[in-house]
C-alpha cells in the first residue's frame, strides 16, 4: 500500500474499484501504516469485510539501495509482503514500490520453479488488431544464455495461453533482421534451440518494428534489449500523445473535430494505456509476484489486482512447471 508515488492514495481507490466490480473477488490484504489506511479505508467506504490490514511501518524509498534496504527495513510492506507470500499466508503480493527491492525480494523469498535457470519479467504490449501480447524479459535479466530465452519463451507461451486467452501463442526472437542467422552471438546460439523446441509456435525472428504489428504474441529478448524496447516504446506512445494534443488544439476546425471524434480518442488512449494491463508478472518463481508502475493510478491497480487473481486461479507457476519438464524430459531430447 506504501510504494508508488501516489501511495496510498491511489492504492486505496483501485481498490474501491475492485471491490465495485460484481464478478468473483480476492480477499485483500493491505500492508503498510495501519493508521493511515484505516482512515482511506473510512473514508473511501470500503466495506469491512473485504480486506484484512497489515501493519507495516516501515517504507523503501524509490531510491535505496535493494538488498540493504530489505535487510535494515524488515519491517516495510515489501519484507512483510514477501515474508507472507512465502509462508503462504497470501497467494498473490502486488507492489508499485521499489522495483529492486520487488525483484530482490522475490529472487531470495520465493523459490525458483523447478528446472528454471532464472526467473524473467514481462509485460504485455498492446496490438495493432486491439489484442495484446508479451514481451520479456524486460529488464530482470540483462546478460542472458541462449538456455535462459528458450525457458522465457515456455514461460511467455503458458501465460499468454491462460492469461490473454491466445489458443496457439506465435512465438519470436527479437532480433535485427528477420533471417535465420541474424544477430549477435546470443540470437544466432538462440534462434536453433527455440526452432527444435516443440512447446512453442515458434515463427523465427521480428524486428523491433513488428513488437505491435499483431503478427506475433510472444517476443523473447534479454533484458538489456528488452527494456530498451519497452522504455523507447513508452516514449513514443508520450511523444505521439502530445504532439496529438497540440495539434487538436491548434486550430479551431482541429478543436470542433477533435470534439466529434471524442469516441475515436478515448479508444486510443485507452489502447496505449499501460495502467490497463495489471502490472508486469515475475515468471519462474512459485508464487505470484506482480511489480506495477511507481506511478500507478487506481485503475493500474485494479487491473493489477484482477490479473493476479486469474494468474491465481489458473495456476500459472503449475502450468510452467509441466512445460518445463517435458522439454528436459528423455522422449523431448530424442
Amino acid at each position: 500500500m506504501m510504494g508508488g508515488d501516489f501511495a496510498p492514495l491511489e492504492a486505496i481507490k483501485g481498490i474501491q474499484q475492485y471491490v465495485q466490480q460484481k464478478e468473483q473477488r480476492a480477499h485483500l490484504v493491505l500492508l503498510g501504516d495501519e493508521e493511515e489506511i484505516s482512515s482511506l479505508a473510512a473514508e473511501y467506504a470500503l466495506p469491512a469485510g473485504e480486506y484484512t490490514i497489515v501493519h507495516a511501518p516501515q517504507v523503501i524509498g524509490m531510491h535505496e539501495h535493494p538488498t540493504r534496504a530489505l535487510k535494515e527495513k524488515q519491517k516495510s510492506s515489501i519484507a512483510v509482503g514477501f515474508y507472507l507470500l512465502a509462508k503462504g499466508e497470501i497467494d498473490a503480493f502486488i507492489s508499485a514500490g521499489n522495483t529492486g527491492a520487488m525483484l530482490v525480494g522475490s529472487l531470495y523469498s520465493l523459490k525458483p520453479i523447478e528446472g528454471v535457470i532464472r526467473p524473467t519479467i514481462s509485460t504485455i504490449i498492446p496490438k495493432e488488431d486491439g489484442g495484446s501480447g508479451l514481451l520479456l524479459d524486460v529488464g530482470l535479466n540483462s546478460d542472458c544464455k541462449p538456455e535462459q530465452l528458450n525457458q522465457f519463451a515456455i514461460m511467455g507461451s503458458v501465460y499468454a495461453q491462460n492469461i490473454l486467452g491466445i489458443e496457439n501463442p506465435k512465438v519470436a526472437l527479437l532480433n535485427i533482421g528477420e533471417e535465420e542467422g541474424k544477430g549477435n552471438l546470443l540470437a544466432q546460439a538462440t534462434y536453433p534451440l527455440l526452432k527444435e523446441n516443440k512447446h512453442i509456435n515458434f515463427i523465427g525472428n521480428v524486428e523491433g518494428r513488428d513488437l505491435y504489428g499483431g503478427t506475433v504474441d510472444v517476443v523473447v529478448a534479454d533484458g538489456f534489449v528488452g527494456n530498451v524496447a519497452l522504455k523507447t516504446s513508452e516514449g513514443v506512445a508520450h511523444l505521439v500523445r502530445h504532439v496529438l494534443r497540440e495539434s487538436l488544439a491548434a486550430t479551431v476546425t482541429s478543436q470542433v473535430g477533435a470534439l466529434l471524434s471524442r469516441s475515436a480518442f478515448a479508444d486510443f488512449k485507452k489502447r496505449l494505456d499501460h495502467t490497463e494491463y495489471g502490472g508486469a508478472p515475475l515468471l519462474g518463481v512459485k508464487g505470484a509476484c506482480f511489480i506495477t508502475h511507481g506511478s500507478s493510478n487506481a485503475n493500474a491497480i485494479k487491473n493489477a489486482i484482477r490479473v493476479a487473481g486469474e494468474f491465481v486461479a489458473r495456476k500459472i507457476p503449475q502450468s510452467i512447471e509441466r512445460e518445463l519438464a517435458a522439454l528436459h524430459s528423455p522422449s523431448a531430447r530424442r
